[in-house]
């Protein structure tokens, strides 16, 4: 391998280190922080919240971007410390890394860019490294594939004679092993997050920042939302999804204001379902959602029996990964929200699902959660103490 191959592998496995650390990081704060808002999410298609939240986020419980993580780090290990005889086979010991690197990478830009229809920075970028270290280490390759076993039997009997080695690889080890470990998922930390916001106050809208919202959201168009606002000053209508990460995100974060408002009676807050399944609406042909529709239909039924805020609370905590099943969501219909007969009421239900989706149709929802509030939507998810100066902005707009 020449050097300047030698350089643009070490430079690309670097710069792919440095993005999935941050891509990790990203993932942690949307885990543990319900307020936090990513850097790169710039709009509904251009977002790396909807990208790490999504199930392809993870596999087996294990971050990407963790992965990520591992993939660079032993790239610049083999091509940094090599030496000797040895440093002849790197290029074929990176390319075959690599293959199934651009594999995994092809997959992942398939299921953000086509089924999910998001653009990921982060993703990007080390989709990019991955390519160029895979076209790189392929042309400097100068020995059949085939000899690769045999050859890596040999350089492992160095391997095990050099201390230095041995040290590099039991280190990176017990870093994969760690940051596995460690790393929150999803399941595990929802219902601390929870607690969490609910005993934690609300940081503090500064003057200079509400008089910054309050410009933007008096540009903002307004619609008209043929939603009975039933004598509330606000109403504020959401177009939601029950398999969404952001939806989570949303009903986690802003509950606690929510509930507030309502109780004064000043403003009224009605969730319309916008499930991406295709069974219950039809304007999202590629939706992979494919328990939303039974999720949406279950929490329909419970309303009726007054068990369907307990329900929601159950289906947000089962967000996944794993996804949530079809059968899953039946039996959390039955078992918590104690609906004994689903499939009888399930056309019926699925009937105003597609109303609902109509009606988001028509108003031009393009992604979930969509948020009206009189009228006007957000372009983005917003912290909840962002979101509660909205509601304020309005109530005083009604004075």
């Amino acid at each position: 391998m020449t050097p300047t191959k030698h350089k643009l592998i070490l430079a690309l496995a670097l710069a792919g280190l440095v993005v999935s650390v941050m891509a990790s990081y990203v993932h942690y704060q949307l885990l543990t922080d319900a307020s936090y808002t990513s850097f790169c999410d710039v709009g509904d298609t251009m977002s790396c919240t909807q990208a790490y939240l999504s199930r392809y986020g993870s596999v087996a419980g294990v971050p990407v971007a963790v992965g990520g993580v591992m993939f660079f780090a032993v790239v610049l290990a083999i091509v940094g410390l090599t030496g000797g005889k040895s440093r002849e086979n790197v290029p074929g010991y990176v390319f075959a890394l690599s293959t199934l690197a651009l594999a995994f990478v092809l997959y992942l830009g398939w299921a953000s860019y086509v089924v999910l229809k998001v653009f990921c920075i982060l993703c990007a970028v080390t989709y990019a490294a991955v390519i160029g270290i895979f076209l790189i280490s392929g042309g400097a390759t100068s020995f059949p594939m085939k000899t690769l076993p045999t050859r890596a039997r040999r350089d492992l009997k160095t391997l095990v004679s050099s201390p230095l080695a041995l040290v590099v690889a039991l280190v990176l080890l017990s870093g994969a092993v760690m940051a596995v470990s460690v790393f929150p998922r999803e399941a595990a930390v929802s219902a601390q997050t929870t607690a969490a916001q609910a005993a934690a106050p609300l940081p503090t809208v500064t003057d200079e920042q509400r008089a910054q919202i309050a410009r933007w959201w008096e540009v903002q168009p307004k619609v008209e939302v043929p939603v009975p606002a039933d004598g509330a000053k606000v109403l504020i209508v959401k177009f939601n999804d029950y398999q969404c990460p952001a939806c989570k995100i949303t009903f986690d974060g802003y509950k606690q204001i929510l509930a507030k408002y309502i109780a004064s009676g000043q403003v009224k807050y009605v969730t319309k379902h916008y499930p991406l399944e295709p069974e219950c609406n039809p304007y999202v042909p590629g939706g992979n959602h494919y328990a939303s529709c039974e999720a949406a239909a279950s929490v329909i039924m419970a309303k009726r029996s007054g068990t369907s805020d307990k329900l929601e609370e159950w289906i947000f905590s089962h967000i996944g990964p794993p996804q949530l099943t079809p059968d899953q969501a039946k039996d959390a219909a039955r078992t918590v929200g104690g609906i004994t007969d689903f499939d009888a009421q399930y056309a019926r239900a699925k009937e105003e699902i597609k109303t609902d989706a109509g009606l988001g149709q028509m108003l031009g929802v393009k992604s979930t959660p969509t948020f009206y509030i009189n009228g006007r939507t957000p372009t983005q998810i917003l912290p909840p103490e962002y979101f509660e100066v909205l509601i304020e902005l309005e109530l005083q707009r009604t004075k």
